[in-house]
């Protein structure tokens, strides 16, 4: 049947979920000729067991706006990230102040080619894809986020392999019977437009995306045919635009999920078999919900370019997530799977340690620059966190406060939280990860492992680049 919109009769809107009528409503208030949208629903929902988190993916076709260079397209929306039913079968219901379910639904446009009567259905695998990874890991995007997929969005040839997430230009913000939707537009990409938005910010990149019609235009649509960057486009952008964005600016990516690892040099092993790593027993130690919201403040506050610096402190009255953005209940962004094994706070101290192993896998390395350039050197911080377990390393310059890393004491342990504070002259070090050779590294670093061995000032002018280590360890 016709989707409900505003002014659907009583009797007939009340089949409808009350959350999903909500939505249809804005979406028949911008498609009002299109009451009936072709749809790719999930054929078992995700709460009987299904593999798919979204309900439906609705397709729209838009016209655009020729004078505008806003070309034909197909437009993609989402319906299953914000709470439907208000009956906990999916989302826990917390009220009607904060957000739905989790607060935002994708939307994404995609030129429609020449001839194309139907819209191709590979963005709602897409659209499941990214709320898979919403599902599971509970972390939520924003506005300016990035997504590295390493491989071309439809499946072809294309060069548009990565994402970036804005504010969709049309759709405008929900209030539902279970709280607030927003929507979050998917932006295709190309290789080196994700690297730009790393080095510097997303927002900055999505802004000279909207400036260049076929690399997007006003209302960013994604056209998997294009061939060329805007750099490539334009190369006045790099230069003038990127590159003194980030020397002015630098980045405003506070941290990733990567695969690192840290080990305590300063214990003498007590084995053979002793990894070095910190356990209690045979458990490795779990972050605790503090160190947690700690974390998680710390990279919620690093996206905020213009605000002082500062690592919060653990409140005990705080609980897990922002009261203003996420219920209480909500697993944040990067707490533990399993909250069985936490360690009561108050019983991990903080260590001072002497030395410490870093052990990053080569994208995570090939972040190193920008953590010293875009983060230090704007007297901020940068962390990584584990996705294969709870270890967590943050880098905070002397210009952080709240930090338990001292200049006295630069390496220092809460739990699985490492915090590394160095006083460097950071102006030295390139921009690009590919310049970035182990010499500048013992800028930050006195002591440099390669592949096991120890690496001395003078020898580590043999080490390949940066780039081409996998792992990095330092």
């Amino acid at each position: 049947p016709p989707a409900p919109g505003p002014t659907a009769p009583p009797a007939f809107a009340s089949l409808f979920p009350p959350g999903l009528h909500a939505i249809y409503g804005e979406c028949r208030r911008l498609y009002p000729d299109q009451p009936n949208p072709l749809q790719v629903t999930a054929i078992v929902k995700y709460w009987l067991g299904g593999p798919d988190p979204l309900d439906y993916v609705s397709m729209y076709r838009n016209v655009g706006s020729p004078s505008a260079n806003i070309p034909e397209h197909w437009h993609y929306i989402s319906f299953g990230l914000s709470d439907l039913y208000g009956d906990n079968r999916v989302h826990e219901f917390t009220g009607t102040d904060g957000p739905s379910g989790f607060g935002f639904e994708l939307t994404f446009r995609l030129k429609r080619e020449t001839g194309e009567s139907a819209p191709p259905t590979w963005p709602a695998e897409l659209m499941q894809g990214l709320a898979r990874y919403v599902f599971q890991s509970e972390n939520t995007f924003c506005s300016g986020d990035h997504v590295s997929w390493h491989s071309p969005l439809d499946n072809s040839e294309s060069r548009i392999q990565h994402m970036l997430l804005t504010e969709d230009p049309q759709m405008q913000p929900v209030q539902t019977p279970f709280g607030v939707v927003t929507f979050l537009q998917i932006v295709g990409v190309c290789t080196e437009e994700l690297h730009s938005a790393q080095q510097w910010n997303g927002q900055g990149i999505l802004e000279l995306l909207r400036t260049v019609p076929i690399a997007g235009g006003p209302w960013l649509i994604t056209d998997m045919r294009r061939g060329e960057t805007i750099f490539e486009i334009d190369p006045h952008l790099q230069q003038e635009r990127v590159d003194k964005g980030i020397e002015t600016d630098g980045s405003n990516l506070s941290g990733v999920s990567a695969k690192c690892a840290w080990d305590d040099l300063s214990r003498p092993p007590e084995d053979d078999e002793d990894s070095r790593s910190i356990c209690i027993g045979t458990q490795p130690r779990r972050l605790s919900g503090k160190d947690t919201e700690q974390i998680r403040e710390t990279l919620r506050r690093g996206l905020e370019i213009n605000s002082k610096p500062v690592l919060p402190p653990i409140n005990p009255q705080r609980q897990n997530g922002l009261a203003h953005d996420r219920a209480p209940s909500r697993k944040d962004s990067l707490e533990s799977d399993s909250s069985t094994a936490i360690i009561p706070h108050e019983l991990i101290r903080t260590r001072q340690l002497e030395s410490v192993h870093l052990k990053f896998n080569q994208e995570s390395g090939a972040l190193i620059p920008l953590c010293l350039r875009g983060r230090l050197l704007h007297g901020r911080h940068f962390t990584y966190k584990s996705i294969t377990g709870d270890m967590a390393i943050t880098f905070v310059s002397t210009g952080v406060e709240g930090a338990f890393a001292t200049e006295e004491h630069p390496y220092a342990a809460h739990g699985p939280w490492l915090q590394v504070r160095r006083a460097a002259p950071w102006q030295a070090l390139p921009l690009e990860p590919q310049e970035c050779q182990a010499p500048e590294l013992h800028r930050l670093f006195p002591q440099l492992h390669h592949k096991g061995k120890s690496v001395t000032r003078e020898s580590s002018q043999e080490l390949p680049h940066l780039s081409c280590l996998s792992p990095v360890s330092c």
